[in-house]
């Protein structure tokens, strides 16, 4: 059963997504945070494909370290789709810690929100 704290966050996402869509043109960059790992999907909600798509499941070091290469992978990809811009979905995480350090590490890699 989820918890209160996750009943919150998933309401604060559902207002998110009311607000903002991702096109084939502008991409929807969503996070999801879990206790170990952090993943990132580019997505087109018109289509309801993913374009490209990033994740720290093997990756060594600290968190906020992962979070940025993760970031900064999701950049590489996206480039090699020929997408450059995108709208940033933070999935009613703070923007803080490891989805603020995500951010950067796409906006590092070229990717313009």
């Amino acid at each position: 059963m989820p918890s209160i704290k996750e009943n919150l966050r998933k309401r604060r996402q559902a207002r998110i997504r009311a607000k903002i869509s991702g096109t084939a043109e502008r991409p929807r960059l969503a996070i999801h945070r879990s206790l170990s790992n952090i993943s990132a999907q580019l997505i087109d909600d018109t289509t309801g494909k993913t374009i490209a798509s990033a994740s720290s499941a093997k990756g060594k070091g600290k968190p906020v370290e992962q979070a940025a290469n993760v970031g900064k992978d999701l950049a590489k990809a996206a480039k090699a789709k020929k997408v450059t811009t995108c709208v940033f979905d933070r999935g009613g995480y703070k923007y803080h810690g490891r989805v603020k350090a995500l951010a950067d590490g796409a906006r590092e890699g070229g990717l313009e929100f």
